[in-house]
């Protein structure tokens, strides 16, 4: 039996690597270490199926090094010990890591000392964010270099190389243009992806035969959405819904949260709509907030692909309301002003005061001369820490009676307060 497409048509050497021109192209780094004849640890950070692993093996090809590869999957502490002392032995050498976010960090500790004293190289592939699953110490050792997913045009490269390459298909079918870029749509820039497609339909069709883009539809292939709740591709798609639902743009807010819909990603949907509702609505539009928290509890009953309508709603709801984020800005005014604050609180607003009405005590049951207390700290009478907004005409009525309220006398003295309430009420 023949080992997959994808293993039989790798890159041999960095000549071979398709895209990534920028790290392997004219005076692409690691083209500039290879020509070098020199080396650096590195961490190779992309999506599934853009090349890392391939340009690992590549660089060790070109380098002539000789090189180990472990996957962090499944690998032992004792495997990898072992691995390192082979390495060791034999200078130059390099071991690739697949996988490397997956090493606890008793394993990455492992390396540390070993990276420290230069004892081999090693080059580790992630498809996760490296600042958050590489710990800071391995880091600091490596340089770590972002891979982009390929366009359709280099997917659709890499695809005619295999297929007329002997150790690929061996041009046994012929694949029209249509049908190779119907191909490198559904993989979206996932070239293992797209390979595996090839396979497939090479297997269902004689030698000889012409594939076209009918034949791939046939298949009935599902595209292959970028949404991973464990990886980068999840973050940047919440993080891009939260920003159109900021910025208003209502056809880009429905195109990430039908991405989101499609992964099944129920977790990050409820997330982010109730912090975007509240951090970046607010305010503005408090009505649209409770129709946020409405709709969740309708995911919540109903689940999905139902929810999709009233998640659809308030996504609507939420990109063509006005924004006011007021309330995230006063509260993080007022964290600030309490770091490094050591201001008692008022005998009278403690818990349990005198409640006869005397100086020291709470005046219960006066409700309107109450608005005329001073609440804050001694010394910090005059502190403002409300920050308003004038987006819309429910914000601006709420401004309207701050105002209003900070032009009243203020006092701590309760029994002048009462007397002046008193003499107002008869």
């Amino acid at each position: 039996m023949k080992q997959p497409l994808a293993f039989r048509v790798r890159p041999r050497n960095i000549d071979e690597i398709i895209g990534q021109e920028h790290i392997v192209g004219k005076n692409g780094f690691i083209r500039n270490c290879i020509a070098n004849d020199n080396f650096v640890n590195l961490i190779l950070c992309g999506n599934p199926g853009c090349g890392k692993t391939s340009i690992a093996h590549a660089i060790c090809e070109s380098l002539n090094a000789n090189y180990y590869t472990i996957n962090a999957t499944n690998v032992t502490k004792q495997e990898m010990i072992d691995c390192f002392k082979l390495a060791t032995n034999f200078s130059p050498s390099i071991v690739i890591i697949d996988e490397i976010h997956q090493l606890d960090k008793t394993k990455q500790n492992i390396l540390l000392p070993l990276l420290e004293q230069g004892s081999f190289f090693i080059i580790g592939t992630t498809t996760a964010n490296p600042l958050i699953a590489i710990n800071k110490a391995l880091r600091s050792r490596v340089h770590l270099l972002q891979l982009n997913p390929l366009s359709n045009e280099e997917i659709i490269e890499g695809l005619k190389r295999a297929i007329e390459s002997p150790d690929g298909l061996d041009n046994k079918q012929t694949f029209t243009y249509d049908a190779l870029n119907l191909i490198a749509k559904k993989a979206k820039g996932d070239l293992r992806y797209a390979l595996n497609i090839v396979e497939i339909l090479s297997l269902n069709y004689l030698k000889g035969d012409t594939i076209s883009e009918k034949e791939v539809e046939k298949l009935n292939f599902v595209s292959n959405y970028v949404s991973d709740k464990d990886e980068n591709e999840h973050y940047n798609t919440i993080s891009a819904l939260q920003k159109s639902i900021r910025g208003s743009d209502v056809d880009a807010a429905l195109y990430y949260l039908a991405k989101l819909i499609r992964s099944n990603d129920v977790e990050g949907i409820t997330r982010r709509l109730l912090i975007t509702a509240y951090e970046d609505v607010g305010l503005g539009n408090p009505q649209a907030v409770d129709r946020v928290c409405n709709a969740i509890n309708v995911l919540n009953i109903v689940g999905l692909p139902e929810a999709r309508i009233p998640l659809a709603f308030c996504v609507v709801d939420l990109c063509l309301s006005p924004k006011s984020n007021s309330a995230e800005a006063s509260i993080d005014a007022a964290l600030k002003e309490i770091e490094n604050d050591d201001n008692s609180i008022r005998e009278y607003l403690k818990l349990n005061p005198v409640t006869d009405g005397t100086k020291m005590g709470y005046p219960y049951g006066h409700f309107e001369m109450l608005k005329n207390l001073i609440y804050l700290p001694s010394g910090k009478e005059n502190l403002r820490l409300y920050k308003y907004k004038l987006n819309s005409k429910y914000e601006q009525a709420l401004v309207e009676n701050y105002k209003k309220l900070l032009s009243l006398e203020k006092s701590d003295d309760i029994e002048y307060l009462l007397e002046k309430y008193k003499n107002m009420t008869n």
